[in-house]
């Protein structure tokens, strides 16, 4: 099956509230943004994508929870987040039975999620081709090059000297070890 497939049984599972509230959240978001990809991650979450992950939303017993990975980087106008405030990663809105589900706000961040994943560039660097020079971002037309300073190094720890033992010490009989009492 597809992740599109997943994500429609994954919402026929739930022929209750959650389902629905889970059904609209899609519909949002691919309102929204037309062109995101579903995906099906980490067992069974359903997950967006455009340029890297926008969100993900998971039924549980009480709620239905939709979260944002980098919302902590996202401006919240209408104040649509409601759970994982602390954090300096993601952002979470908490829908439960009977919440109403603030479309409008919901579709200012996918939109912000979208344009901070767009600022980031494509995900990871290509690796160098084999053979080949080292690869280095492209500087900006204009844009003078500039090097990093190189690191400093860490100052040598300066070595031990040899323990000096003396010849009374190395001819001493070693000491025996006793047993302790009641073990035999």
């Amino acid at each position: 099956m597809n992740p599109s497939e997943l994500i429609d049984n994954a919402i026929a599972d739930h022929p209750d509230w959650r389902g629905q509230t889970m059904a609209d959240v899609r519909r949002v978001i691919r309102e929204t943004v037309p062109d995101v990809t579903e995906e099906w991650k980490w067992m069974g979450t359903p997950t967006w994508s455009h340029n890297g992950i926008l969100c993900i939303c998971n039924a549980f017993k009480d709620m239905v929870k939709v979260t944002f990975i980098n919302g902590a980087k996202l401006v919240d106008v209408d104040g649509v987040f409601n759970a994982e405030l602390g954090g300096n990663k993601w952002r979470a809105i908490k829908l439960f039975q009977g919440d109403k589900l603030n479309a409008s706000g919901l579709g200012k961040l996918l939109l912000a999620a979208v344009a901070l994943n767009g600022a980031k560039g494509k995900g990871k660097a290509k690796p160098a081709k084999a053979g080949g020079a080292p690869t280095r971002k492209p500087v900006k037309a204009g844009a003078a090059r500039t090097t990093k300073p190189a690191k400093a190094k860490a100052k040598a720890k300066p070595a031990k000297a040899p323990r000096k033992t003396t010849k009374a010490a190395r001819s001493a009989p070693k000491p025996r070890r006793v047993a302790a009492r009641g073990s035999r």
